[in-house]
């Protein structure tokens, strides 16, 4: 089972950033239940659903698939993230490893999850196309500023995926 709720979107035009109550559950666990900054990681969480990924937290923005998947919104690279490997391990599964990230590049492993990638790539589609509808009406200039074409342009290619399913 693969739970994915993000509820309550707001925009911080100070900050430019999305937040957001995020809930995750995997298996019926808890994983993740608290607001969090959701644009900052969005494309990299979409492009999981596609293909393996692997985080970088201090990444510079323009490495978009090495950001963790939910952050906190302070700005501070130090602070909360929720940082994910993904493996795809099937066509109809993935493995979602819970990592503490180090900034020389190490890391330590936590929980191992499997995901189903069909009941996860439909939550993904939802979440993705309800942040694009979100952002539409704003003045909203994030510091990667591809974020919106990029959730769009894997907004698609999920859709595409889960046709072939």
């Amino acid at each position: 089972m693969f739970d994915l709720r993000v509820s309550r979107m707001s925009f911080d035009k100070g900050l430019q950033i999305i937040q957001a109550d995020v809930s995750l559950a995997i298996g019926g666990e808890a994983i993740v239940d608290e607001p969090l900054c959701i644009d900052v990681g969005l494309p990299a969480l979409l492009l999981s659903g596609l293909e393996n990924m692997s985080p970088y937290r201090w990444a510079p923005a323009r490495e978009w698939r090495k950001m963790p998947f939910f952050v906190c919104g302070c700005g501070d690279p130090e602070c909360r993230a929720h940082s994910f490997r993904v493996t795809h391990t099937s066509e109809d599964e993935a493995e979602w490893t819970l990592i503490d990230e180090a900034e020389d590049g190490s890391f330590r492993e936590h929980e191992t999850y499997v995901v189903p990638l069909g009941p996860c790539r439909e939550q993904l589609i939802g979440l993705g196309e309800r942040f694009l509808e979100f952002v539409a009406p704003l003045d909203y200039r994030p510091y990667f500023a591809d974020t919106v074409p990029i959730v769009r342009e894997l907004v698609e290619k999920l859709k595409r995926k889960a046709q072939t399913e």
